[in-house]
């Protein structure tokens, strides 16, 4: 198998030009595109003749393809994978694109899910494809935490941090709670939670039980195991995953199997989380197409993804766009970047400035 790097020694200046135009046609329309097309585009005068012969060459490296019901061509997985990498243009972000990412930031809403909710909306609706935020654990110290029964099998567990900001959960408390247990169990927390994240407060919690099991009720005990338990996300660093337009994905009939197949592979956060380490290799922003990452090889998605880190420069969490593997690369890499960056910045306190 060629590399990229050989091919595109092995390409010259007539093979990168057909390549790319045959390449940008096909992002550009999603339908295969032909010699004879491409003969009105060339910088050079060709005929249909001789394109064809270059399709073929291309077609022989496995960088171009062509669907058995149509003439044209379309880039291969591979050529893709090349186009982005060594022939795609950026553009800038455009005005109204960045203006209604940065109009998210002006809402009156509190708290970092319901603005993580907007920018996904946003970036969505900017993109036409289904947009993806991996949003962080609220990471500043406790300042209280209580327990709220709200009947025989439901209660809530309400963390009121040290930056004010509030958050609350419903989970199943084990049965056989009482007010009172509730109150201990709370007591018992609040004993050890103060000027601790929460992350450092699980790191000492089971051992403090084991240690103090006679004075703090069994039941209290499983109350505290059970509601902090609804914080863990099963020791995930990433609080959930917002994913918003996914109808943007679905072209007709055909593709909603592949777009289901895809949605319940999101679900699975550690998938998603798994993106994270990857784009820790490199800066800014990362595109996976289609079957480069296990995620999407069934559905043939490919993913743009950036990271943004907080004011430690530590990465925190990650925005993205999912859509067809024909996704404008070039718009909606610098979208996905600039999202990132102004996610970062709020996240990190330091404003639009």
């Amino acid at each position: 198998m060629h590399d990229q790097t050989q091919l595109l020694t092995e390409l010259n200046d007539r093979s990168r030009e057909v390549f790319r135009r045959v390449v940008e046609g096909y992002l550009e329309t999603g339908d295969p595109v032909g010699s004879r097309s491409l003969t009105r585009q060339m910088s050079e005068k060709l005929s249909a003749a001789t394109i064809r012969n270059v399709m073929q060459d291309l077609e022989y490296m496995g960088l171009l393809g062509s669907p058995h019901v149509s003439a044209g061509r379309v880039p291969t997985q591979l050529g893709l994978r090349m186009f982005v990498d060594g022939f795609m243009e950026v553009g800038e972000v455009h005005v109204t694109d960045r203006q209604a990412l940065d109009a998210t930031l002006g809402a009156n809403e509190p708290g970092v899910g319901s603005l993580l909710d907007r920018v996904g909306a946003a970036l969505s609706g900017i993109t036409h494809g289904a947009s993806l935020v991996l949003a962080p654990k609220h990471e500043a110290p406790i300042r209280h935490i209580e327990f709220v029964s709200l009947g025989p099998d439901r209660a809530l567990v309400v963390l009121v941090f040290a930056d004010g900001q509030v958050e609350n959960r419903v989970f199943t408390p084990p049965p056989g709670q009482t007010p009172s247990s509730m109150r201990e169990a709370a007591n018992f927390l609040n004993a050890l939670a103060e000027g601790r994240t929460l992350s450092e407060l699980r790191a000492d919690i089971r051992e403090e039980i084991v240690a103090r099991r006679q004075e703090l009720d069994t039941l209290a005990a499983e109350l505290v195991e059970s509601g902090l338990a609804q914080w863990a996300d099963q020791g995930a660093p990433y609080e959930r995953l917002i994913v918003r337009g996914r109808s943007n994905l679905l072209d007709g009939e055909e593709d909603l199997d592949r777009i289901r197949s895809l949605f319940d592979d999101l679900e699975r956060k550690r998938d998603i989380a798994e993106f994270l380490d990857l784009t820790e290799d490199g800066d800014g922003v990362r595109i996976f197409i289609g079957s480069e990452n296990k995620l999407f090889s069934l559905s043939g998605s490919s993913l743009v993804v950036s990271p943004y880190m907080n004011a430690d420069r530590k990465i925190i969490g990650a925005v993205g766009v999912i859509g067809p593997t024909r996704l404008n690369y070039g718009r909606i890499v610098p979208i996905v970047d600039y999202t990132a960056q102004l996610v970062g910045r709020v996240l990190s306190g330091r404003g639009k400035g």
